[in-house]
């Protein structure tokens, strides 16, 4: 074993009502790549919130280069050589790419003022080094892609001088050329001697990068291993305890000729350029996948289809009948519910209960005349859910931000089942969440179509499309590139139409 950067010696953490973590230990050797893993509420955050400076451990200790690490908040950590990379980024979107990484220690004239040309210029020198080369320091963060903002993250930690580098999933909202080149930055840090802590759900993408992979489960640490002594099968069965199947088993449609669509989408156009002449047919039961790279248009024409993207032509049909849907309430009415891709902007109410975000569709059926509440029926029915879907909550009045991800996910479909819905539009799910709350989910979806609901699944893992889908939908550039049906379709024929090869 190399040198040591940073010892983790069973360190333990308590909030109300759960332990998050119990007696974890385990080390971390300078200038690698450890990987993190575990299912959601294995305490992976925790832990780094503990590093990090954001939480102090009850129990145990932290050594960081051979001291004591205790971090008041995360400034000392920094300062430490620690720096963090949140999942939901926290740059300045009105600053330049320059001011956000040296907010609060700017170079500065003789005078006082700021001198803006040094800042850029220690920008661009930075950004070179670390060989992006495509982000101009003066630009304003929030003309910047997502990607380039985590890049901007980056460097901002590096400025800081940081040892240890922690990433809270780095890709999840990056294509796979931005994901290459990721790897390629880490590669060099590590060649650098920087030490990089990689959190990650998609663990195809932890066995390529990492030099060691920790385990957590239940707040407990399982096993720390070479990457070498690792397969997928294995990490997966660390994680969850017992020998698990990822995928969900279903007999899919294979004649179509004897069906009635259920949902017709003709020439649609919206307002913003993003859906071009798109056109496609649902029916009953159907599971009806939807892909492409992020940008296509994907999550821009579920929602033209439920009201939220405004539309500049095109016509939809229901059971045959034409209806206009020029708002979500709209498509509520008609039976049509999105699960949408950002749950925690998107779909939940995050400073509120679990019965509050469960019911906020179905609450007018659930008051009196007078506009009052049935307690005791609402009560029973979010109950009859949470056991329904597993969803695992101390009770209804938990707020829902301190569920995981996979829980927060069931609670939104939860929302729409109640609503009793023809058709279910779901944009990327399984975002963000363990391999465990994942076989959960693909369940839910098998049984709802076997129950008569129609789904759109639109998702970026081919693996979910092709196990759980009927037909494959492709799209690029706004367009629908072609429809595949299950028999016929292979990563391949999806990756042709995805990068327009057809």
């Amino acid at each position: 074993m190399g040198e040591i950067i940073c010892k983790i010696d069973n360190v333990t953490k308590r909030f109300p009502g759960v332990t998050a973590l119990s007696n974890v230990s385990f080390t971390i050797e300078k200038g690698k790549v450890h990987a993190i893993v575990g299912e959601n509420g294995a305490g992976k955050s925790t832990l780094m919130n503990i590093l990090s400076g954001v939480y102090y451990a009850d129990e145990g200790a932290v050594e960081f280069l051979g001291e004591p690490a205790v971090f008041s908040q995360p400034r000392i950590a920094q300062m430490a050589g620690i720096a963090m990379i949140h999942q939901e980024l926290s740059l300045a979107p009105h600053m330049t790419a320059a001011e956000n990484i040296f907010e609060g220690r700017m170079s500065k004239h003789a005078l006082g003022f700021i001198n803006f040309k040094k800042v850029n210029q220690d920008c661009r020198e930075l950004l070179t080094r670390l060989g992006i080369t495509r982000i101009d320091p003066k630009t304003p963060v929030k003309n910047l892609s997502i990607s380039e903002m985590q890049l901007l993250e980056i460097a901002k930690a590096l400025s800081l001088n940081a040892k240890m580098l922690i990433m809270d999933e780095p890709t999840s909202s990056l294509t796979s050329t931005e994901i290459e080149f990721l790897h390629g930055i880490i590669n060099n840090l590590r060649s650098d001697g920087v030490t990089t802590l990689y959190i990650s759900h998609k663990l195809e993408e932890v066995l390529y990068i990492a030099d060691t992979i920790t385990v957590l489960r239940d707040g407990w640490h399982i096993t720390t291993q070479p990457k070498e002594e690792m397969d997928e099968k294995k990490l997966i069965n660390l994680m969850v305890g017992r020998q698990f199947n990822q995928m969900i088993q279903r007999e899919y449609m294979v004649r179509y000729d004897d069906k009635t669509p259920l949902l017709e989408v003709r020439n649609l156009y919206d307002t913003a350029g993003r859906i071009k002449n798109v056109s496609f047919a649902l029916y009953p039961g159907e599971i009806l996948g939807l892909t492409g790279l992020v940008g296509a248009g994907r999550s821009e024409l579920l929602q033209a289809v439920f009201g939220a993207q405004k539309l500049k032509s095109g016509d939809i049909f229901l059971n045959g009948r034409k209806v206009t849907i020029n708002k979500p309430g709209d498509a509520v009415g008609l039976g049509i519910g999105l699960i949408p891709e950002g749950r925690k902007i998107q779909g939940l109410f995050l400073k509120m209960p679990v019965e509050d975000n469960m019911v906020m569709v179905y609450l007018k059926r659930l008051c009196y005349k007078t506009g009052i509440i049935k307690k005791k029926k609402t009560r029973e029915l979010v109950t009859g859910y949470i056991e329904k879907l597993s969803i695992k909550t101390p009770s209804i009045n938990q707020i829902v931000s301190n569920l995981s991800g996979g829980n927060q996910q069931k609670t939104i479909i939860a929302r729409w089942l109640m609503n009793n819905p023809k058709i279910l539009l779901m944009d990327e799910p399984t975002h963000g969440i363990d391999v465990a709350a994942k076989s959960e989910i693909y369940r839910i979806i098998r049984d709802l179509a076997q129950a008569g609901v129609s789904i759109i699944l639109l998702s970026s893992e081919m693996i979910e499309v092709l196990s759980l889908c009927d037909r494959i939908m492709v799209m690029h550039h706004g367009e629908l590139k072609g429809i595949l049906n299950h028999d016929g379709a292979d990563q391949v024929k999806i990756m042709s139409y995805i990068l327009d090869k057809s």
